[in-house]
């Protein structure tokens, strides 16, 4: 079978058709969602839906805060982020609600992916292949979830960009022209000037293409040139920088088009100086450290703390399956799209310039399945080519046509039917935004709002306050402190809120962040356990108070509580000395079968002994205590003791949940205060309160 598919002849209205057809398609795709949801009152924030991704408020913050031309000293506000100034001037030029624009920004520029890959298609003369792959690149699991309505985050243009790289690249390889280099730089300086990350991507671009240059025609100049001009939108430079120097250079070439070749290596050698005098190879090892090499604890200043990545499901193994449905929506597609994309490198060679963007999709399979996104197009176009391929035999042109409809509409369907399952809720509720809402009102903008990293960002965003954790600043040395607050008992959660907030406004200061270490270090103790001995037999030594400090308890915290315990149920100072961790375990899968009430992972009570048993053992119940709300929203409570051992049970028959917990959980800030509404009133004043949501004030 003949590799090389006869070529086509597409004039510019049918590419444009077909443009517009694959946009609209996945915009299509990607209103499901908003379809589906838009019933759900609790969904909306003033008068539109909310966004479906937490990171998303980091960015709207630093929009907010543009259109309002202001924000406060080291709030961590991204005023300068590119999505934020992009979000900021399209609020200003287009007539919708700001909330309406976030939702539907990941929508329309995700969407935008479909451009690049038609006009792939068409440098290469297989504009069908190249309109197959928009169809199913647009809309497969893993790029369709990170550009849906609603997720708003740098994804919305994370891969287009990379994808109009490769275009560039491929525009250039197939024509040898001069005036194709430009795109290629331009391209690139947008890419990194979007998202810095993509150093080692575009690094790996500089690579392939020498090599390209070396196995296929290594004494052709322009592969070099092409590689120069990749070195250019890869140096770490102000992209106007950039852009000037890529013209010069350009001017050079188009004006003296036969330079003498040692001249050129003297301009290549010194932009690659310059390269490395700008940081080279750091950013890839760090990146390479970050994801392929992650230990389980980091050390600052000889204390080790615990990893976040060992938490995010998103930087953890992944099994085939479920790599294959994310790249190509189903695991049959997947292997064809394999299959289609080796075939498809044999007979058009500029094709490789892709390998970078598949390998950094595969290491998904050990590095985390965010890094799939990156594979779906070159495995879109890799499909695309092979029905092209098996389909060319076919004589009759309505039959072949009619043929690549249903193996394009097999390819697609399975994504359908994940895109109309897939009903992501919104981050929080309009309740939950309610009270964020409020707590703004009544906050300073200099005040802290301590909680889990999770709900940093939309604290932040909702309330227009500080936090000490959020979803870009959570490393060890902060999510210690935080994790100690919600879990300890309410004496040294006080004491280590104040410690933390007045430590970091320190840190700013004095440019200092291992806040943990300092604290040590200034008081004295060996460790944090000593350090709170001393604070209770002598209370005046907290800081003095520059700022007013809460504590944000929400319901959803509960079923993560075991794991925000991790990060400070930990020796410091000898890592290998493992501590046991304390038993939590909550469920809203309950059966009463009348003497025994199940709960499911083998629990149950045995209401007539008044005992548990987990795993065929007895464990006796040391309190059962049973909290609701009545018809005033008031809390009630009934409490029964058993034992002067084992474990308590709290049934919360508001929500229809069971707690089972040791000592160590009963007793933490977090169950106390949210689940019994009991605080010190001398450490602690509610503030605000209802069964979603607890916001207490510092007191100390």
């Amino acid at each position: 079978m003949k590799l090389q598919l006869p070529n086509e002849t597409t004039n510019t209205k049918t590419v444009l058709l077909l443009i517009v057809v694959a946009y609209l398609f996945s915009l299509a795709m990607r209103y499901f969602w908003v379809m589906e949801v838009q019933a759900i009152p609790s969904f909306y924030w003033n008068h539109a839906l909310m966004i479906n991704t937490n990171d998303g408020y980091f960015f709207a913050e630093g929009a907010r805060d543009i259109l309002n031309g202001t924000h406060q000293a080291n709030d961590l506000s991204p005023i300068n982020e590119p999505l934020s100034l992009l979000t900021a001037w399209l609020a200003k030029i287009i007539p919708v609600s700001f909330e309406t624009l976030l939702l539907t920004m990941p929508a329309f520029l995700g969407s935008l992916i479909v451009i690049p890959l038609v006009l792939i298609g068409r440098s290469l003369n297989q504009t069908t292949m190249g309109f197959i792959a928009a169809l199913i690149g647009s809309v497969a699991y893993s790029y369709y979830n990170r550009t849906m309505s609603g997720y708003y985050d740098t994804d919305m243009l994370n891969i287009v960009f990379p994808v109009f790289e490769i275009y560039s690249l491929i525009l250039a390889l197939t024509h040898q022209r001069n005036r194709y280099l430009i795109p290629i730089t331009v391209s690139i300086a947008l890419y990194q000037w979007w998202y810095p990350q993509a150093y080692s991507l575009d690094s790996a671009l500089f690579g392939i293409i020498i090599a390209y240059a070396l196995f296929s025609d290594r004494k052709n100049i322009y592969f070099y040139k092409i590689a120069l001009f990749i070195l250019i939108g890869i140096l770490s430079l102000p992209i106007w920088m950039k852009l000037l120097l890529a013209l010069a250079i350009f001017a050079v070439f188009h004006f003296q088009p036969k330079q003498n070749q040692k001249w050129f290596w003297a301009l290549f050698a010194g932009v690659a100086l310059l390269y490395f005098a700008t940081g080279g190879i750091d950013p890839i090892w760090g990146q390479l450290k970050s994801y392929l090499f992650r230990e389980s604890t980091s050390n600052d200043a000889e204390l080790h703390f615990y990893n976040v990545a060992q938490t995010v499901r998103e930087a953890g193994h992944i099994p085939f399956t479920v790599f294959a449905e994310r790249i190509s929506g189903h695991t049959i597609t997947f292997l064809l799209a394999c299959i289609g994309y080796i075939l498809s490198l044999i007979a058009y060679r500029p094709l490789i310039i892709t390998l970078p963007l598949v390998a950094l999709g595969f290491i998904a399979m050990s590095a985390g399945l965010r890094f799939t996104i990156y594979a779906v197009a070159p495995m879109a176009l890799g499909f695309a080519y092979l029905v092209l391929l098996i389909t060319q035999s076919i004589e009759k042109r309505w039959l072949q046509i009619v043929t690549l409809i249903v193996f394009t509409g097999v390819a697609l369907y399975p994504n359908y039917l994940h895109i109309k399952e897939y009903m992501t809720p919104t981050v929080f509720t309009t309740q939950e935004v309610s009270m964020l809402d409020k707590l703004g009102k009544i906050a300073d903008r200099e005040d802290y709002v301590i909680s889990w990293w999770d709900y940093g960002y939309p604290i932040r965003y909702y309330s227009d306050v500080k936090t000490l954790v959020d979803g870009g600043k959570h490393s060890g040395d902060v999510n210690y402190p935080a994790s100690y607050i919600l879990t300890q008992p309410q004496q040294n959660a006080a004491a280590m809120a104040r410690l933390s907030v007045e430590y970091t406004e320190k840190g700013f200061e004095n440019n200092k962040s291992a806040i943990i270490a300092q604290m040590l270090k200034e008081s004295k103790a060996d460790s944090v356990d000593d350090m709170m001995v001393n604070l209770q037999l002598n209370p005046t030594s907290l800081p003095k108070p520059t700022r007013d400090v809460y504590l944000y308890l929400p319901l959803r915290m509960m079923d993560i509580l075991p794991t925000v315990t991790l990060f400070s149920h930990l020796d410091l100072k000898n890592p290998d000395n493992k501590e046991e961790q304390p038993f939590f375990y909550t469920t809203q899968q309950i059966q009463d079968t009348g003497k025994i009430i199940e709960l499911g992972n083998g629990i149950s009570i045995l209401k007539e002994k008044s005992i548990l048993t987990m795993g065929g053992q007895e464990v006796p119940i040391k309190g059962f205590y049973e909290v609701g709300y009545n018809k005033e929203n008031k809390l009630q409570m009934n409490a029964q003791h058993f034992s002067s051992e084992g474990l308590n049970v709290i049934y919360m028959a508001s929500y229809g949940r069971f707690v089972i917990v040791d000592d160590f959980y009963f007793n933490s800030a977090y169950i106390q205060m949210f689940v019994f509404d009991h605080y010190d009133p001398k450490l602690f004043e509610p503030v605000l309160s209802d069964p979603m949501t607890k916001i207490y004030k510092l007191k100390v």
